[in-house]
């Protein structure tokens, strides 16, 4: 990096390789800004676990085709989520960089209470979007990386109860 670079690169091992929790990461800076960075994380730290430590080496030398199996795990995910649309009971945008979606439920109030109704109707637990900011107000969070037959069976269900849930 040009020492005159302002850029920091910042990254973590908590999502592309699953360690969520397990505070790993990295940063990537002009060397200027060294004793600034050292300084700030001394202070924020106090060591990560050696078994994490090997974990993100594992991760960085042979954790590529794990990656590549999030990353297409996702995209079939996201594919499944999008048949909610075609209930027209759903605002749902499509997300372009996420492994979660936020939908809408047309003509309710509520997120918390339809969050509630799901459990209890469809057996599917989604978060109310307001617990990730106010932007998320009135939305409901799905989380889509998992088996494909999870979250095809989760949108099955969610579709089956949304006509109760909604009238």
């Amino acid at each position: 990096m040009d020492e005159e670079d302002r850029v920091l690169f910042i990254q973590t091992f908590s999502k592309n390789w699953a360690m969520t929790g397990w505070r790993l990461g990295w940063i990537e800076a002009s060397p200027a800004l060294g004793t600034v960075i050292e300084n700030l994380v001394q202070y924020q730290t106090s060591g990560t676990p050696v078994f994490i430590q090997r974990a993100g080496i594992a991760a960085l030398e042979q954790g590529e085709s794990f990656l590549a199996e999030q990353i297409a795990r996702a995209r079939a995910g996201r594919e499944i989520v999008q048949r909610l649309a075609a209930t027209e009971l759903v605002e749902l945008p499509a997300p372009s960089g996420a492994f979660y979606a936020f939908l809408k439920i047309r003509g309710t109030e509520s997120a918390k209470d339809i969050a509630f109704r799901l459990i209890e109707e469809a057996n599917v637990g989604l978060a109310p979007g307001a617990a990730f900011g106010e932007a998320g107000r009135g939305y409901l969070r799905l989380c889509y990386l998992r088996k494909t037959e999870d979250i095809d069976e989760a949108v099955r269900r969610i579709a089956e109860a949304l006509p109760r849930i909604t009238s």
